[in-house]
């Protein structure tokens, strides 16, 4: 088992940066690939970013690609979302997701944990 737990999201004017960790424990983030989502009511979740089990692959939708940046740091059982360039339409609350040898799908239905996410409001 794994317990994602998601810190840093927030109120920021758009342009601004907000940077997403995603705390993991029970087992280390060595061997998991690590995708971040994002939702907004009404709509179905949507694929941000993802990184690969070992952390040498990235993969980015469209809408934030050149803005985020996702990272992994095994020694420290986390990962990261460095969210520059943020636009209003970047408001949703952000979930983090762990799959097991995975290779950065895009599916949310691979992950297999999930944190309970955190929300990130951009003004405008």
């Amino acid at each position: 088992q794994v317990q994602l737990v998601e810190s840093g999201g927030g109120l920021v004017q758009a342009g601004g940066s907000l940077r997403l960790s995603c705390a993991a424990s029970g087992r280390t983030f060595g061997n998991y690939a690590v995708g971040w989502f994002r939702q907004v009511p009404g709509k179905e979740r949507e694929f941000v970013a993802a990184i690969n089990w070992s952390g040498r692959s990235t993969y980015y939708a469209d809408s934030v690609k050149g803005r985020f940046t996702i990272s992994k740091d095994n020694a420290k059982n986390t990962a990261n979302l460095q969210m520059n360039s943020l636009k209003p339409e970047d408001t949703a609350v952000y979930y983090c997701a762990a799959d097991w040898v995975g290779p950065g799908t895009q599916r949310h239905d691979e992950y297999e944990y999930w944190g309970q996410g955190t929300q990130v409001t951009v003004s405008s």
